[in-house]
């Protein structure tokens, strides 16, 4: 189903380009600047079965997006000014902010790099069980886990579900119903307990990914002495927030900011919420960020950001720069602000 969903919007973005509804469309749906999402940077890795391949992209594809934004005349701005951009109504020129989530090494070792090269700000989101090692990256996990075996016996809601995963469409296939499975659990400690029981029955490391992929706090406190870095919060445990009790999003939250200021001596003032779909934040997360002083937060939400905006700081929308998709002509579309319109997702300000 990705495959087709991927194929379905390569074809929209090629359209669109080389039809040139884009330039045409420009003035009326780009808004006033982008924030980009990115996960990790880092060279492209061999085989044909990678679930998560959206969520990295090539230093080297990095390089050439900063240098095409750049030569289209947009500005390439920090989380800081895209809020007193977005308060003082400072529209004169197109923007752009980069922010990469979750605190991956790779971040350090080859987006830093590219950025200080080209002198441009960045926000790195950083969730605080990582760079303590106490971090579970579940999407990973379950990836090593179709990725090792050729047939998988999966409890789901109290029925066996069993699959053939010799081929890489049956991985894919068996990847994708038990993600889905798992994004549709009640909350997140259902979902830790079935990536558990799920590592455990096939000899998967549930820490491994974390301590081997995820940056340190020397490393974070290395990256963010640089003044083109902003450390924002990502909660301590990467969960979906919408899905837990007043009590555990607020301490996730709260507390994720109190731990990067123990650790950096500076108090993050941007919040980025963990999957931030329409079922990962909404408005009691939008109003929570308000309360604990984080000067804006980002969603996942897809579109531009508007002038209204300026009244919904806590539920800003971001771009995805996705891995399967690492073209300049699409970039040059999705900051033309059409495919969001044309889908829906933008065009619009909301924070229901």
């Amino acid at each position: 189903m990705p495959n087709l969903r991927y194929a379905i919007y390569r074809a929209g973005l090629e359209t669109l380009y080389f039809s040139g509804a884009h330039r045409a469309l420009r003035s009326l749906f780009a808004g006033v600047g982008s924030i980009f999402t990115l996960h990790h940077v880092r060279p492209g890795r061999p085989g044909r079965f990678q679930p998560n391949r959206f969520l990295e992209i090539e230093a080297e594809f990095l390089d050439r997006m900063i240098l095409q934004l750049r030569k289209r005349g947009i500005e390439l701005v920090s989380m800081d000014e895209v809020h007193r951009r977005l308060v003082e109504r400072d529209f004169d020129r197109y923007f752009v902010a980069f922010t990469l989530d979750d605190g991956y090494l790779d971040n350090y070792e080859h987006a830093w790099p590219v950025f200080k090269r080209h002198r441009v700000p960045f926000t790195v989101y950083v969730a605080t069980s990582f760079p303590d090692r106490l971090g579970e990256l579940w999407w990973l996990v379950l990836e090593q886990v179709v990725a090792r075996n050729d047939r998988l016996a999966v409890e789901m809601d109290g029925q066996t579900h069993f699959f053939n995963c010799a081929s890489v469409s049956g991985k894919r296939q068996a990847f994708d119903e038990v993600y889905r499975w798992l994004r549709g659990l009640k909350n997140e400690t259902e979902l830790r307990r079935a990536i558990r029981d799920l590592a455990a029955r096939y000899g998967v490391e549930v820490s491994a990914p974390c301590s081997e992929l995820c940056m340190t706090w020397a490393q974070i406190a290395e990256m963010a002495s640089d003044p083109l870095c902003t450390i924002g919060a990502h909660t301590i445990n990467h969960v979906e927030l919408r899905k837990e009790t007043d009590d555990v999003a607020r301490t996730e939250m709260k507390r994720s900011a109190d731990v990067i200021e123990a650790a950096l001596g500076k108090r993050p003032e941007h919040f980025a919420y963990p999957y931030g779909s329409v079922s990962a934040a909404g408005p009691r997360e939008f109003a929570l960020a308000r309360e604990l002083g984080f000067k804006t937060a980002v969603t996942t939400r897809a579109g531009a950001l508007l002038p209204g905006h300026r009244e919904q700081l806590t539920a800003l929308p971001r771009i995805s720069i996705n891995g399967e998709f690492q073209a300049l002509r699409y970039i040059d579309v999705l900051v033309s602000g059409v495919p969001f319109v044309l889908a829906g997702t933008g065009g619009r300000v909301e924070a229901a």
